[in-house]
């Protein structure tokens, strides 16, 4: 049992230097055990430290051999503990386990977390606190820019402090794909990729040298150049290991990235989940994530698919099902005969959009499935050979061939595949799922009901109002419901070649027929890697595709992160000048409201066979039952059953069409980038020379007045409401990725500087600027603040003035007058996308607190790490049932030592209108307190390595 393997032997760490790249070796083992270890990395004793002998389950490490009786290398045979608690634990907490096993050092992680989490079933209920380090980092660049300025403005501070820059430095793999920048300026046409990447360079060419520097300036990092694909995709397809091999050394691939839809990779198998970026640049620095040991919901899928439901349509239907459970901050673990059913690509969609059930993860373990899709994306035979090798022996492999064993779960649900029906979501939340027979009827409801998720207020007299206006010298429509950008988008679904191509099927079902999708609706087609390409051509239904106007307009995220770019004038002023509520189409994860584009006030996430549909149909007030998709060849009417290919068709297709050719050839180039990126100049050197004139990179304060000390713990007084918000909060409201509002604070600082209306970019390009990011905070315009009574927009209330400001206008103003503030807000605050300037930017706000119903996980995972107070109100109160207003001021009190705080206690809440109510204080760890007592993570990690220095 456990207690045995421990005794075995003490652990003895002795003082090394170690870059990360290679692992530290053991010594003092039998000649069979010897091997080269990666040690967990720990600061210790002032000094990087490694365990080099003694290693407290010495006794389980063990070889895995080849077939030839060759050896692959050494591992920690779980196994070899003889404890039948660890046979029944569900696969992803396994891989836990395994990790806090070989990263055992008896301070970073100790046996006791090890017990905690072989104990699972008993110690998960309990909330206990455990330590994790993933094997990797992987970044995307809205995300990525920021995280490396902070790496850089570390690296001045640690110099300015006294110690040794070159410390601040990745410890292990770093990948950052560059595939957020691009826009959707050029569409429908035959040069919009290369017209579409001349534009991101132009835009982004500082941002893009800047992350060229660090590629040379930080060990350990590969950056991955703009236009090879979304990050997740080619995650998927090139850069996950499933088991490292490092040299000789054996463990599972794991990973935690800076996007939520991180968890795209469970799909494979390997354990990924989104943090903010805050956190990420901790774990790159050595710093054990600390996590609570999460409840696994075993979710049951039995039967196959009916003909033609795609894979879209079961994961908006697994969506609503686990929202409704209620997953957030667990596991959720697919299991059952009917995962042997899907492919790795369908598995992948479903893990994609984990973020949009809540879950932080949704972990489908390795099989023969995933061997397949190994082998199909190009990955070497004998490493295929040896992840399964490793996964069998180390009991991590489901073998659906045989008698599956007793796996326990905290919670359990059963989907049957075959009950599963067309849809589609929207139009403000992925979790809104709508049949697509009800679709009409829906549509409709939402025209009459209140202003809210599922609706609009459209008075019965102006439902059916036309807009008029000339689109290209022709006269056009639009009616409420009209879709203006239909986009086949997003690593959700181009991931996916069985809806890629029946995209295409549907496009060349649909020419042939004789429809055509209007002119003046924006179509795209921005597939998540270039394989996507090449299997239309090599299929024949690119060109189908095209001829309905989805050309192929780059190789990025796109209209999925509100990069679509602009509406052709006259559409946009028609729909601006009537009020028109018109619609997007997207195959994308995230449709909330103001993120795809600002004049789309519908947005609805659909399979990519379903947005050539919707575009051809033009609108979403159809049912496509009863009503036709359009009028074809000599007026003849074509419904939506006669362009729709049978799943026979799309798998025929796919057979012939996807082949590991294509994906070799892809990926054997992908990090040579292109001729710009490779043109690009970069700066050289460990230090970046900051340029004061920049609007794109900017060091930021966080650390120019940091002391070698921590401030302590602090509370709030007599601070004033920023903000009185509702539910669903999310980071795209407080910190919008899309356009800048040319009468907005930020476009204005961008004015001051010489910045041209067309240059402005995006909030997201802008990011690595933190004089933008603070000036774009709560900018959304479609933010409801409950102080505006009513009026909707990125404004807020001066108290006790009265006066109304942008929001950035006002927060100066506080804290021009020595004035803290809070925000109060209902459930569900900071979900969506794993945003760290949506906590960044209300701390450089002045910020101090956040008190709303509910939290999202790594939301406020990132409110501890800029050491903003994060407090829930007690189970069924809110600001309205306490009478809040947000015209009072408020004083949170914490004891006065980090000491007296304990996580989750109560904490008492006064305002100056004689009001008090308790609140729990969501520092969920005790190593949160920790963060919180040095002013935030980043600010603890550098003290750490100033003392090692």
């Amino acid at each position: 049992m456990l207690a045995a393997a421990w005794n075995l032997c003490l652990a003895a760490p002795i003082v090394r230097k170690d870059s990360g790249l290679s692992p530290p070796r053991l010594s003092c083992f039998h000649r069979v055990r010897s091997v080269h270890f990666r040690a967990s990395i720990a600061l210790r004793q002032r000094q990087e430290i490694a365990m080099v002998s003694g290693h407290p389950f010495e006794s389980i490490l063990t070889s895995l051999s080849k077939d030839d009786g060759g050896e692959y290398g050494k591992y920690y045979s779980l196994p070899d503990l003889h404890d039948p608690r660890i046979e029944k634990l569900p696969y992803s907490i396994k891989i836990l386990l395994e990790s806090a096993i070989r990263n055992c050092d008896n301070f970073q992680v100790t046996k006791d977390d090890v017990e905690k989490i072989a104990d699972w079933v008993n110690t998960a209920p309990k909330l206990v606190e455990i330590p994790f380090k993933p094997a990797r980092v992987i970044l995307q660049d809205f995300t990525g820019v920021p995280a490396l300025v902070d790496l850089a403005a570390m690296r001045d501070a640690m110099k300015r402090l006294g110690g040794d820059p070159t410390k601040i430095n990745p410890l292990i793999p770093v990948d950052l794909v560059i595939d957020h920048s691009v826009q959707v300026d050029v569409a429908r046409s035959a040069n919009a990729v290369a017209s579409n990447m001349q534009f991101e360079f132009n835009r982004n060419k500082e941002r893009f040298a800047f992350l060229k520097w660090g590629s040379v300036a930080f060990k350990n990092m590969l950056v991955v150049p703009p236009g090879s694909g979304i990050v997740h995709q080619v995650n998927l397809e090139y850069l996950a290991r499933v088991v490292f091999n490092r040299d000789g050394f054996l463990y599972p691939d794991s990973l935690v990235g800076t996007d939520s839809h991180t968890t795209m990779i469970d799909g494979l198998g390997v354990a990924g989940w989104g943090v903010g970026g805050i956190e990420a640049e901790a774990t790159m620095l050595g710093q054990p994530m600390s996590m609570v040991l999460p409840e696994v919901v075993g979710f049951k899928l039995v039967g196959k698919l009916q003909a033609g439901v795609t894979a879209t349509d079961l994961v908006l239907t697994v969506t609503q099902m686990l929202r409704k459970h209620g997953v957030v901050g667990k596991f959720v673990e697919f299991y059952g005969e009917g995962v042997s059913c899907l492919s790795l690509a369908d598995r992948a969609t479903i893990a994609n959009m984990s973020p949009e059930y809540g879950a932080t993860m949704g972990f489908f373990p390795v099989d023969q499935m995933t061997l397949n899709y190994l082998s199909l994306t190009g990955r070497d035979a004998e490493k295929v050979k040896m992840v399964e090798a490793y996964l069998r022996a180390n009991d991590m492999f489901v073998d659906y061939s045989q008698k599956q064993p007793e796996t326990v779960y905290s919670a359990y649900l059963e989907l049957d595949l075959g009950s599963v029906e067309p849809c589609i979501s929207g139009p403000k939340r992925p979790h809104d799922r709508v049949s697509l027979k009800d679709m009409k009827a829906d549509w409709q409801a939402c025209l009459d009901n209140k202003v809210g998720f599922k609706g609009f207020n459209i008075p019965k007299d102006l439902q059916h109002k036309t807009a008029q206006f000339t689109y290209e010298g022709k006269p056009a429509e639009l009616r409420h419901g009209d879709v203006v950008i239909a986009a086949i988008t997003s690593c959700t679904n181009t991931s996916n070649p069985y809806v890629m191509l029946g995209a295409g099927l549907v496009a060349k079902k649909a020419t042939e027929l004789g429809l055509e999708v209007r002119p003046w609706i924006k179509t795209s087609l921005a597939p998540g890697s270039g394989v996507v390409t090449k299997y239309l051509i090599k299929s024949g239904l690119l060109k189908y595709l095209d001829m309905q106007g989805f050309s192929v307009v780059g190789y990025g995220c796109t209209t999925c992160i509100g990069n679509s770019g602009e509406l052709h004038e006259a559409v946009a002023t028609a729909i601006a000048d009537n009020d028109i509520v018109a619609a997007a189409v997207l195959s994308g994860n995230r449709n909330f409201e103001g993120r795809v584009h600002p004049l789309t006030r519908a947005n609805y996430l659909a399979s990519p066979p379903l947005v050539v549909a919707y575009a051809l149909a033009g609108t979403v007030n159809i049912d496509f039952e009863k009503e036709p998709i359009g009028v074809g060849h000599s007026g003849k009417q074509v419904f939506l059953r006669d362009i729709w290919p049978t799943s026979e068709e799309v798998a025929k297709v796919a057979e012939a069409s996807v082949l590991p050719e294509m994906f070799k050839s892809t990926y054997e180039s992908i990090t040579k980038g292109n001729t710009m990126w490779n043109d690009l100049p970069a700066p050289t050197g460990d230090l970046y020379s900051w340029d004061p004139k920049s609007t794109y990179i900017h060091e930021p304060p966080f650390f120019k007045t940091m002391t070698r000390d921590p401030p302590g713990v602090h509370g709030v007084h007599d601070a004033a409401v920023l903000l009185n918000l509702g539910d669903s909060i999310t980071t795209d409201h407080i910190s919008p990725a899309g356009s800048i509002h040319k009468d907005s604070p930020a476009a204005r600082y961008l004015m001051e500087r010489g910045v041209e209306r067309k240059d402005f970019n995006s909030y997201g390009s802008r990011r690595g600027n933190d004089e933008v990011m603070v000036r774009g905070t709560f900018a959304n315009i479609r933010i409801v603040n409950k102080l505006l009574k009513g009026e909707v927009g990125p404004k807020t209330v001066h108290l006790p003035s009265g006066e109304c400001h942008w929001v950035f206008d006002v927060a100066q103003k506080y804290k021009d007058e020595g004035k803290e503030m809070v925000v109060l807000a209902g459930a569900e605050y900071g979900s969506g996308s794993s945003r760290d300037w949506a906590a960044k930017g209300p701390f450089l706000q002045g910020v101090k607190a956040v008190i709303s119903k509910s939290f999202e996980r790594i939301h406020r995972s990132n409110l501890v790490g800029m050491s903003i107070i994060p407090l829930c109100y007690k189970n069924g109160e809110d600001a309205e049932s306490l009478g809040l207003t947000g015209h009072e001021t408020f004083t949170i009190e914490l004891p006065s030592t980090i000491e007296e705080i304990k996580p989750g206690q109560d904490v008492l809440v006064k305002t100056n209108t004689g009001k008090e109510f308790t609140c729990t204080l969501r520092f969920d760890t005790e190593v949160e307190k920790t963060y919180f007592n040095h002013g935030g993570i980043l600010h603890y990690v550098l003290r750490q390595l100033l003392g090692s220095a």
